[in-house]
């Protein structure tokens, strides 16, 4: 929802300042080899160009899995009309993928397959495209459009990566002059996993203080709290409840983030809502 740069490159410069992002998430909490989540983002758009820049960092370490992904994003941005604007965008990436043996229970510790698990690297690209005004937006992208299979011995490969699809919406409603709310969807397909919806409704009181919640279906709910400290600094955190049997081995899912943003004199001081 606040990194959306990941999933979509034509997002870059969309907000029209220069926008740094950083995100720590820790995945079900007390589970032995639990995802683990670190993202770090900064894009803007080129000048007064039509064209939108951005760089970002992932990494996820889940049991004995570390996956790094380096991404580099480029937009164009079209005038749709006096509110509107369309972007296009470009994504090209490095993934760094190993596996930690010392973490597998390994029958066979000659097994060729096992050996040499250090970094396999593959490069990736994506697309997407981004329709927003000061109020609604919409995109659909597909970060990586290469399916990745990692130490493959042209018959078995230990990991794979497939397509992932992308869809979000979400429109800012005003309530009086002091608030305002925003429900937004996040649709994912991936082959061979069931279609994910995310909806979440978010509250926010005075350009300051924020405060919703989110249903992922059938897999968690979600609070989220952010504050906006000053024009350029936005800090928040979000908590995930499971609503699988995973809530039985777990005491849920932590997330923090930061926003900093530096403001071009002739851009308006109210931070966007998206």
């Amino acid at each position: 929802m606040y990194n959306t740069i990941t999933i979509n490159p034509a997002y870059a410069g969309s907000r029209e300042v220069l926008s740094i992002f950083g995100l720590y998430r820790a995945q079900w909490v007390g589970l032995d080899g639990a995802p683990t989540t670190s993202a770090f983002s900064i894009n803007s758009p080129i000048g007064d160009s039509s064209f939108g820049i951005g760089l970002s960092f992932v990494n996820d370490k889940i049991g004995p899995a570390n996956e790094s992904n380096i991404s580099a994003d480029l937009s164009y941005f079209i005038q749709m009309s006096e509110n509107y604007k369309l972007a296009f965008g470009l994504k090209g990436t490095a993934n760094l993928f190993s596996i930690d043996p010392n973490k597998l229970n390994i029958q066979n510790p000659n097994d060729p397959r096992l050996q040499n698990l250090d970094n396999d690297a593959s490069p990736n690209v994506g697309a997407g495209i981004y329709l927003y005004s000061d109020k609604f937006y919409a995109g659909l992208s597909v970060p990586n459009f290469f399916e990745t299979n990692h130490y493959e011995d042209n018959s078995v490969s230990i990991t794979q990566e497939k397509l992932h699809y992308y869809f979000i919406t979400g429109y800012v409603f005003d309530v009086g002059s002091n608030l305002k709310i925003k429900p937004s969807i996040l649709m994912k397909a991936a082959e061979g996993a069931p279609l994910q919806g995310d909806a979440s409704l978010n509250f926010l009181i005075y350009d300051k203080l924020t405060l919703g919640a989110a249903y992922r279906w059938d897999a968690a709910w979600s609070a989220m709290a952010g504050f906006q400290i000053s024009n350029s600094v936005f800090l928040g955190y979000a908590y995930d409840m499971e609503t699988t049997d995973l809530q039985n081995y777990n005491s849920g899912s932590h997330e923090i983030f930061l926003r900093f943003e530096l403001f071009n004199n002739s851009k308006m001081l109210t931070p966007r809502f998206f």
